[in-house]
């Protein structure tokens, strides 16, 4: 059975990893992010209806007197 040749793996995996980590970082360099980013202010709107005014109750079937 043959030797098995490791001679070039450390060049190899060296490679791969040095050209993975350039091109994670061209990637990452291409995004444009913003320098303070700041929450919209929402403004609750108002609708005028009738039953705001009043009081409401909901009466579900199972609180109503027997009869």
């Amino acid at each position: 059975m043959p030797q098995l040749d490791t001679s070039t793996w450390f060049i190899t995996i060296f490679s791969t990893l040095l050209t993975l980590f350039i091109i994670m970082q061209l990637k990452i360099s291409s995004h444009h992010y913003y320098q303070n980013p700041e929450s919209k202010t929402s403004k609750s709107v108002e609708s005028p209806t009738p039953w705001e005014t009043k009081w409401t109750k909901i009466y579900s079937p199972h609180s109503l007197p027997l009869r």
